[in-house]
C-alpha cells in the first residue's frame, strides 16, 4: 500500500528536479545535506534541501515534521521546486522513510551513505534490519549509472559493493586503500583545520573553521555529491572557507574572553557522542563539561553506553532529561 501511494504521488506530480541526491546513514545526514546546500548557494546556483532542518531553498524556508517527508508532501514539494526553476535538490533519507517506502519512485542521481551505528532499535529491533532499511536506497531506488558515495571505513562496505556491482551503480569512495578521495593530512589550529587531499589523482587543499574529523568527512562527502550535480570541485573549494556548521551540529554558540567555548550538538547515539567529544578533545585539548540526557520510550540499551562515553572524555557531567515520553525520567537518568 505504501509503495502504491508513492507511485500514485509520483505519477500525479510528474515534473520534478533532474538532479536529486539522497543522504542516508546514522550520523551526518543533516550536515552533509546542509553543506551541499551551502556550496551551491555560495556559488549563486539555485538549490534546495529537504530534511531535519525543513525545506530550504535560495528564497524559501519551511519547517517540516519528519526527516523524510510522506510521499504526498515530498512529491508535491519536489514539483513546486521544479516550477521555481530549482533543478538541484538534496534530501535526507531516514531509515524509517526508506523502510516505509516514502522515497520510492524518485529518480536519484546519487546516494550518499555516511556511516552506520546503533540507533532506532526501538523501531527496527535488530541492527541487521536497520542496515537493510538503509541499503534499500542502493538495492532498489538508485538506477543504473547513478552514484554511490561513501566512506571506505564503513564495516558493511563489501555488502554494499556487491549491490553496486549487481545493479551497475558507479562508486565514489573516500578512504585510503581503494578510494578515489584520500585525505593526506589534517592539521589543527585552535580556530581552523588545514586539509590536504587527493581526488581522482589530483591534489587539493583547503582551510575550514568546522570542528572535528567527522565534519571534514561530511564536508568532503558533500563536495563529492555536488560534483555529481555539476559543481566543479575548484568552485566548491573556493567557497569552502565560508561553510558554517549546520544548526545544532557542533555549533559554537558562545566564546568567552578566557577562550572557553559552548557547543551545541544533536548527538543522540553512542557513536555520535564519541565522535563529538573526541573531536573537541583533539582540537582544543581542554577540560570538557557535558550536559546531556536520553529520550524515553526509545532504545534503552544505549543509555549506559553513552554515560560511559561521557565519563571517558568529560571532567564534569550534568545528566538531565531529554523527552521522557512515557517513562519515569528518574529511571532514565539512573540508567545513564
Amino acid at each position: 500500500v505504501r509503495k502504491s501511494l508513492s507511485e500514485a504521488c509520483s505519477n500525479f506530480y510528474k515534473k520534478k528536479p533532474s538532479s536529486i541526491v539522497a543522504v542516508t546513514g546514522t550520523n551526518g545526514k543533516t550536515s552533509v545535506t546542509n553543506f551541499f546546500f551551502q556550496l551551491f548557494k555560495l556559488n549563486k546556483i539555485q538549490v534546495a534541501s529537504i530534511g531535519t532542518l525543513g525545506i530550504e531553498s535560495n528564497t524559501l524556508k519551511k519547517k517540516t515534521e519528519l526527516t523524510s517527508l510522506d510521499p504526498l508532501l515530498l512529491h508535491k514539494h519536489l514539483s513546486r521546486l521544479k516550477k521555481k526553476k530549482i533543478d538541484i535538490v538534496i534530501l535526507e533519507a531516514s531509515s524509517h522513510g526508506l523502510a516505509q517506502k516514502r522515497l520510492d519512485y524518485i529518480n536519484f542521481k546519487a546516494g550518499v551513505f555516511t556511516n552506520l551505528s546503533r540507533d532506532h532499535l526501538d523501531y527496527h529491533k535488530t541492527m541487521g534490519h536497520y542496515l537493510n532499511s538503509k541499503l534499500y536506497l542502493f538495492k532498489s531506488l538508485l538506477k543504473k549509472d547513478a552514484y554511490c558515495i561513501t566512506d571506505e571505513k564503513n564495516f558493511f562496505l563489501q555488502k554494499l559493493k556487491k549491490i553496486i556491482i549487481k545493479r551497475k551503480i558507479k562508486i565514489d569512495l573516500m578512504g585510503l586503500k581503494q578510494a578515489n578521495l584520500k585525505i593526506l593530512s589534517q592539521k589543527n589550529n585552535n580556530e581552523f583545520q588545514e586539509i590536504e587531499f587527493l581526488y581522482n589523482n589530483k591534489q587539493y587543499s583547503f582551510k575550514t573553521s568546522l570542528i572535528g574529523k567527522h565534519q571534514v568527512k561530511n564536508l568532503l562527502l558533500a563536495v563529492m555529491a555536488a560534483q555529481k550535480c555539476g559543481l566543479d570541485i575548484q568552485k566548491s573549494l573556493k567557497k569552502i572557507k565560508y561553510i558554517k556548521p549546520a544548526k545544532g551540529r557542533l555549533e559554537c554558540i558562545k566564546k568567552f574572553k578566557n577562550n572557553s567555548r559552548i557547543f551545541v550538538d544533536f548527538a543522540h547515539t553512542p557513536d555520535a557522542l564519541d565522535s563529538v567529544l573526541k573531536s573537541l578533545k583533539f582540537q582544543f585539548n581542554k577540560n570538557i563539561s557535558i550536559v546531556f540526557g536520553c529520550g524515553g520510550s526509545r532504545d534503552k540499551g544505549k543509555r549506559s553506553i553513552m554515560g560511559h562515553i561521557a565519563s571517558r572524555y568529560c571532567k564534569k557531567i550534568y545528566v538531565t532529561d531529554d523527552n521522557p515520553r512515557y517513562e519515569n525520567s528518574k529511571y532514565i537518568r539512573r540508567e545513564i
